[in-house]
């Protein structure tokens, strides 16, 4: 595990980087996003609860909310019609970002299990009961673009 001042530094030096780099991916790989609303509602009280949490438990939200969303993106995409390249990297930057938040958490510490239980409401009441179609992946998209923004913002503030 890294230290506490190294991780600062590397999220305040490098996060923001990556995460614009994905977010700019996650536009390009499809077209529009889609105006539907999940039948999933965005945690709002996660995100305000975790702003004034520690400076560790913050960065255990960040590493929990990214591998979740590595998770829900292992799913069957068969139907999406994304750029596959696009889709590519934009998934290996996700998984560099998760790799050196990882080396700054201890395996110990336990993250929000209500974010846990959001993501598999996500993976169930939308992934699976719409068949992982097209539209179900548009509407993950569309989530995921909201909690990479949200995720961002975080990251800002903590330095």
């Amino acid at each position: 595990m890294q230290s506490v001042c190294h991780c600062c530094d590397w999220i305040r030096h490098h996060y923001g980087h990556l995460s614009a780099e994905y977010l700019s991916l996650l536009d390009q790989m499809g077209g529009d996003i889609t105006k539907q609303n999940a039948p999933v509602l965005f945690p709002t009280s996660l995100y305000r609860h975790i702003d004034d949490a520690e400076f560790e438990d913050k960065v255990i939200f960040l590493k929990e909310t990214i591998y979740q969303i590595t998770k829900l993106f292992d799913g069957n995409m068969k139907s999406v019609t994304w750029d596959k390249k696009n889709l590519d990297d934009f998934l290996n930057i996700l998984e560099r970002q998760l790799e050196n938040l990882n080396s700054c958490v201890s395996p110990a510490m336990k993250p929000e299990r209500r974010l846990k239980r959001y993501f598999k409401k996500l993976n169930t009441k939308v992934l699976r009961k719409m068949n992982y179609s097209a539209q179900a992946w548009e509407l993950i998209r569309k989530e995921m673009k909201r909690h990479l923004q949200r995720l961002d913002i975080l990251a800002a503030q903590m330095y």
